[in-house]
């Protein structure tokens, strides 16, 4: 069963952050206890408990969570807001929409549709895009609709452009499966969502084409990848997951690819979940992940 569905009925997730000061805690926990909630699971952490910032993550059962969620924000509003504090609320059984937008390397893309069939993630995938057709049998085959918007010579308005009239008002945020495009800051700004993107971890090492044949010229031993959100500073934004792999001297240039791509495949697939599950709490230009 897709875990968004009955399993999270009734369910709401609330972020909590801001400047940290006593009460915090105890103010949520009564919140909650008063619009006839039931705490679930509660996470919190300080960057410092004497003038630092708090950050809470909780999630909790409420019957009709639906009807009731303008009388809890209105709570919050007035609860968290006299403390300085900033909130959102989400209702978990309703699943963020997730675009996709890939290349030509599928092992990040089918990963991900692969993962959702299966219902271990909790999003709806509304489109997936691609400046290549190499994709779109087996994305159709997902029962996922493919749209292709070719992006080619030095000016990429026209693609973008495209790109934005697929995304606007349709999605909640977008997964770069190894999209091998630059996107500008004012078609971010213009999209209006979080993107999240995925790449090995040789940067800025080994940058450029084939990044595994320089690596293994120079005999690396670990391999990496990196899940970040986006921003206009290329592969710069707040770090959400990363992992590693051992390599060894008998690894060949093909080796240590397809060991690079299992690594992606799992670290993305980590990334979007806590995403979509609002378990990331982003701050300044780094991340903390419950």
């Amino acid at each position: 069963m897709p875990l968004h569905t009955e399993s999270w009925k009734d369910r709401a997730c609330l972020i909590v952050h801001g400047p940290d000061r006593p009460g915090i805690v105890a103010a949520v926990a009564a919140l909650v206890t008063r619009n006839r909630g039931n705490i679930v699971t509660l996470d919190q952490y300080s960057s410092d408990p004497t003038g630092g910032d708090f950050f809470q993550r909780v999630e909790f059962m409420r019957p009709e969570l639906a009807v009731a969620m303008p009388e809890i924000e209105a709570d919050l509003a007035e609860t968290l807001g006299s403390m300085g504090m900033q909130w959102s609320l989400t209702d978990r059984s309703m699943p963020k929409r997730m675009a996709i937008m890939v290349s030509t390397s599928d092992h990040c893309l089918l990963e991900l549709l692969w993962r959702h069939r299966r219902g271990e993630l909790p999003v709806t995938i509304p489109m997936v895009i691609s400046n290549h057709t190499s994709t779109a049998e087996d994305v159709r085959s997902f029962g996922v609709p493919f749209f292709h918007v070719p992006s080619t010579g030095p000016d990429k308005r026209a693609a973008q452009e495209e790109i934005l009239r697929l995304l606007a008002g349709n999605v909640d945020f977008v997964v770069l499966a190894r999209y091998m495009q630059i996107l500008s800051g004012d078609f971010l700004d213009r999209v209006g969502v979080p993107f999240i993107n995925i790449h090995h971890s040789f940067l800025p090492a080994f940058i450029g084409a084939a990044p595994y044949r320089k690596a293994k010229e120079r005999g690396v031993k670990l391999i990496g990848a990196t899940a970040h959100y986006v921003t206009k500073d290329l592969d710069e934004g707040p770090i959400i997951e990363q992992d590693v792999a051992r390599a060894t001297h008998a690894h060949t240039a093909a080796d240590l690819a397809a060991r690079g791509a299992y690594v992606e495949r799992a670290v993305l697939s980590r990334a979007v979940q806590w995403h979509a599950e609002d378990r990331v709490i982003r701050h300044g230009n780094h991340t903390i992940v419950f």
